[in-house]
């Protein structure tokens, strides 16, 4: 096997996703005859809290009105300081997240240094823009992006829109069918200088509320033990919050919820 030779104008450098452009081997929009079976996962939620950024997702995914997985991850690490979660087409942005992940350690590799909080978050919404004729066709992908910036010493959080619009958000934010609830949720209860305790209690009662309301949002599922996957990003790196723990808040958010009525406050 001979590497691919290319001349210093169509040189990809070190972009990992136009490399494979070069070579053909770019995801392509499929036959549009299956676009019915596709399977989407929702809802994703992400908040700023004292030592860093909390991600959080629910593990349902859905085909059409049929529950086609109930244990899908949707929280990922990117690198060491980042982390994306993902809503939409599930196999495509499955597939773009580990090809973002590739970007960013074939960038490293090459480059000699790591890319910045924002430049990382740049490289996404170029890929999301990429995947703009398959969204055009149902094959959307809308994830959220959120890291430790090491230079500011503080997490931060970025949304985008199909086209690839990049945005930051202050505080924090929640996408897919269930992210309205889920972000009216954390609006009510989220104030500044949270700590790690109360910001997981509020990604877990944000995640609950939206799968009330939402039919394709998985809820905690205590008989197969299927809670949402959290993770926390801070300036130790990249850490999935332990299962047993995420239980443990749910059953706290259970009980609040049966002294009051069905409540949460």
């Amino acid at each position: 096997m001979t590497l691919p030779l290319f001349s210093p104008a169509d040189s990809p450098g070190p972009d990992f996703a136009r490399l494979l452009d070069r070579l053909g081997l770019a995801p392509r929009v499929p036959d549009t005859g299956t676009l019915d079976k596709i399977t989407h996962g929702t809802t994703i939620v992400a908040l700023r809290y004292a030592d860093g950024v909390l991600m959080a997702g629910d593990r349902r995914a859905t085909a059409g009105s049929d529950i086609a997985h109930r244990n899908m991850d949707k929280v990922f690490p990117a690198d060491r300081f980042s982390g994306i979660a993902i809503a939409g087409a599930a196999g495509f942005a499955v597939e773009m997240v580990r090809l973002f992940q590739t970007q960013l350690e074939h960038y490293e590799k090459l480059s000699g240094n790591a890319l910045s909080l924002e430049g990382k978050a740049n490289q996404l919404a170029q890929m999301i823009r990429g995947n703009l004729q398959m969204a055009m066709q149902g094959l959307a992908v809308v994830p959220l992006f959120a890291g430790y910036d090491t230079r500011r010493a503080v997490g931060r959080i970025f949304t985008y829109d199909v086209t690839g619009g990049r945005y930051e958000e202050s505080d924090f934010h929640a996408t897919g069918s269930g992210g309205r609830d889920a972000r009216t949720t954390i609006k009510l209860g989220w104030h500044p200088g949270m700590t790690r305790d109360e910001a997981i209690e509020l990604a877990v009662q944000g995640l609950y509320e939206a799968a009330d309301e939402d039919s394709a949002t998985g809820g905690p599922d205590i008989v197969r033990g299927i809670y949402p996957l959290v993770a926390t990003i801070t300036e130790s790196g990249f850490d999935y919050v332990d299962t047993n723990e995420v239980a443990e808040r749910f059953g706290v958010l259970v009980e609040r919820l049966s002294a009051n009525g069905g409540s949460a406050r």
